[in-house]
């Protein structure tokens, strides 16, 4: 135990993280050169391309000391992004301390101050780490500084180093060793094992990986999931280098996998507590949570006949990523498709991207929404959960809807204060707290409604703030707001999958925006098209696609006017029976479209 050292590595988004794990592998022999690749922790292409780090990773990593011991390390590589924050605090959770990674040219964001509050909160001994020292642009004293005055610590406690040259990686290590502590716990008390990742592998099952903290585990042995209260045998048990290392048994300290040959992801949870069925742990690890979806959005193939294939392929996708919620909804306009619920944006994109990339399917997402609570006069506390617009009681049974609040923080330059403050207010956001870091960087903290960042936020933020803007936010509680529903009628049909929950001082600008950008993008036909926006039996916005008129009288050259006028009395009779009969098409980039609205 006492040459054990469990620690993570936690940064903002493009700070050079999956860089310098890399530095770290090769430094220790743990890679051969000939396997060696940029990015070796991130296994999808996706996370390769976009630099991100969507699945959380763990590896084992031996280091010889100068002191002649040889220790060894186990790095629980974290995601990045605010979207999958909690793996970050389940991985936050297994380990003893952290790598605090700073880039020396952009130094502290958003999302580093939020991660670092998450480890302090787990009591981890924090190392910063100032990466990037070697580029032109690495503002080293002046990041120093910051460090020095976010953590309290001593100046030289930063440890300088690059991702890309190998610069500082020896000393990096060394400085876990010293600082780092050993992992506590008793080998002989009842097993509580923490699991902070899983992954599906279609010949094995589902794999968890899991940190003990109290006890042994040995291969063969009858294990208990506390939360699922499910009830397994450890088929086989290991610790993880690139590939994975079966062992005999594991014990305090040790991060490994089990395999139980469970083939439905539901069934582990990130956050559990593996312990024995025969003597169980009296307490569980604290910080289990269900994993709550953020934003929901329908999901439609673009040809019906390829439903099922969808089906299959959300499916397949759901056994590698259990925060991906889904159930069948039918949409008049649409056909038949799947309402699905996701952690934030950037996860909707990555699934969106990963149908198309792994399953070839190209699909048509509808306008994301989030969770809303209804109260209706039924009863005192008769609350409906709404997902989608359509889920909303008539209006003479409600009583109030809640949405969810988020607080933001965006950490920017000071010129740019008015434009984010002005941005924030448009979304109906109340400042809380403004701190100044340095004199070049300054601290801003909002509460806005969750519905209101869905939309197009993150990207005026980064355009006002010409992308010296970090922003990142964390769950409040549900709040009271004048929301109404608004549909979209074309000839007074409601187009189901266009409908909306605005608020009430929103809703005619949202409304005359949708309704100009169906005006250009909806095919002229024979007949006038009448696209409204309406609240209620309250129509709040009209635009008009002219007829194409078609000229009947070309073929009449000279002649009576009768002959003309008849022809057009006929055309006139045929327009008012199509505008009885005839249907409006969406065409399917509209609702791709639509989605783009831009101020």
């Amino acid at each position: 135990m006492d040459n054990i050292r469990n620690f993570c590595v936690i940064a903002h988004i493009d700070h050079g993280k999956s860089t310098l794990s890399d530095r770290l592998l090769e430094y220790t022999n743990t890679i051969s050169e000939r396997k060696m690749k940029d990015q070796a922790l991130d296994s999808m292409d996706l996370e390769r391309e976009r630099g991100i780090t969507i699945k959380s990773h763990a590896i084992q990593l031996n280091y010889p000391h100068s002191d002649g011991t040889t220790y060894t390390f186990n790095l629980i590589d974290t995601p990045g992004h605010v979207d999958f924050s909690y793996e970050v605090s389940r991985s936050i959770a297994a380990c003893e301390g952290a790598l605090l990674l700073v880039d020396a040219s952009q130094g502290i964001q958003a999302q580093t101050i939020s991660n670092l509050y998450l480890a302090l909160e787990h009591d981890l001994e924090i190392i910063p780490v100032l990466n990037k020292v070697d580029m032109d642009s690495a503002l080293v004293e002046e990041s120093t500084d910051e460090i020095v005055d976010l953590l309290g610590c001593a100046p030289e406690d930063v440890v300088l180093a690059s991702g890309k040259t190998g610069f500082g990686v020896e000393n990096i290590l060394s400085a876990i060793v010293e600082r780092v502590p050993a992992p506590d716990g008793d080998p002989k008390a009842p097993l509580t094992a923490l699991i902070f990742d899983s992954v599906f592998n279609p010949f094995r099952g589902v794999i968890a990986y899991f940190r003990i903290f109290n006890g042994t585990l040995k291969k063969g042995d009858a294990v208990r999931f506390v939360h699922t209260e499910n009830e397994y045998v450890a088929d086989e048990i290991g610790v993880l280098q690139l590939d994975m290392h079966p062992r005999e048994s594991l014990s305090v300290g040790d991060v490994g996998y089990i395999i139980t040959g469970i083939k439905v992801s539901k069934e582990i949870k990130v956050g559990d507590t593996i312990t024995h069925v025969e003597n169980p742990a009296k307490s569980v690890i604290q910080g289990f949570e269900e994993v709550k979806p953020m934003v929901f959005a329908g999901i439609f193939p673009i040809d019906n006949d390829d439903f099922e294939d969808l089906r299959d392929s959300l499916e397949k996708l759901q056994l590698n990523d259990a925060s991906l919620v889904y159930e069948p909804e039918s949409s008049a306009a649409l056909g038949f498709g799947f309402r699905c619920g996701f952690l934030g944006m950037l996860h909707l994109e990555i699934i969106q991207e990963r149908l198309s990339r792994e399953f070839d399917q190209e699909v048509i997402t509808t306008v994301p929404n989030v969770s809303y609570f209804a109260y209706t006069n039924r009863a005192p506390n008769d609350r409906l959960i709404i997902n989608t617009p359509n889920d909303l009681p008539d209006p003479t049974l409600l009583n109030r809807v809640e949405e969810p609040f988020i607080q933001a923080q965006i950490i920017t330059k000071p010129e740019y204060i008015g434009g984010i403050m002005t941005l924030c207010m448009d979304k109906r956001g109340t400042m809380t707290k403004q701190v100044y870091l340095t004199t070049e960087r300054v601290e801003l903290t909002f509460e806005l409604p969750l519905a209101e960042i869905v939309f197009d936020f993150y990207d005026r933020l980064k355009s006002i703030s010409r992308g010296y803007a970090s922003f990142d936010y964390t769950p409040l509680d549900y709040r009271e707001s004048d929301l109404v529903k608004m549909d979209i009628l074309l000839n007074n049909d409601p187009v189901d999958a266009l409908s909306a929950l605005v608020h009430r001082e929103k809703a005619e600008a949202f409304g005359r925006k949708i309704c100009k950008k169906l005006k250009e993008l909806l095919p002229r036909q024979q007949f006038k098209i009448a696209i409204q926006a309406s609240i209620g039996a309250r129509v709040v916005a009209r635009e008009t696609v002219s007829a194409l008129r078609k000229d009947v009288t070309a073929k009449c050259y000279g002649g009576d006017i009768s002959r003309k006028r008849k022809l057009l009395e006929k055309q006139k009779k045929g327009k008012k029976k199509m505008r009885q009969i005839g249907n409006v098409e969406v065409p399917q980039k509209a609702f791709l479209e639509v989605l783009k609205l831009d101020d």
